[in-house]
């Protein structure tokens, strides 16, 4: 959990960070077949983040069931083969991130530059879009980007905190 180097230090002269991967680090002793973590990550860099996600993968690999409750969306997508959001004590829903709340076959949002102009279309077949651009603008599509909603973008509309 990379505290190597604070090995022999008293844990009240630890960071909130250390502390936090010090409770990860005990909570693993003896390869558990269960391991419960509570919002893993709050206080960690992003470099300790990413070391804490290939921990993760590896207990994964293992066959360690992890139940992780966080609120940052792009660890639940990162780590997670299911996900479940929770709003006012009630499950909405329980699906792979890709699969959440219909996101795998919500509208993309396609962005070009026209000139001066940015221009944008949502729609439920990028690829035809895309081609139908490419054939307008000679073969290089300016500033093209292609998304759809972000874990994020769902859960919020699913708790119904989105102006859509």
């Amino acid at each position: 959990v990379g505290l190597d180097e604070k090995a022999g230090s008293l844990i009240r002269k630890l960071s909130g960070g250390q502390r936090r991967r010090l409770d990860v680090a005990l909570g693993i002793i003896g390869n558990p077949e269960l391991l419960f973590l509570d919002e893993p990550t709050t206080g960690f860099d992003p470099e300790a983040r990413r070391a804490f996600w290939a921990l993760i993968e590896q207990l994964r690999g293992t066959g360690t069931t992890i139940l992780l409750t966080t609120h940052y969306l792009d660890e639940a997508e990162a780590l997670a083969d299911r996900v479940g959001v929770i709003s006012n004590g009630q499950i909405l829903e329980i699906a792979t991130p890709t699969e959440l709340g219909g996101r795998s076959t919500a509208q993309a949002l396609v962005t070009w530059r026209d000139g001066s102009a940015v221009k944008s279309e949502n729609t439920n077949n990028p690829t035809a879009l895309v081609a139908r651009l490419t054939s307008q603008f000679n073969g290089e599509i300016p500033e093209l980007t292609v998304t759809r909603p972000s874990l994020e973008d769902i859960y919020l509309k699913m708790i119904g905190l989105t102006h859509e």
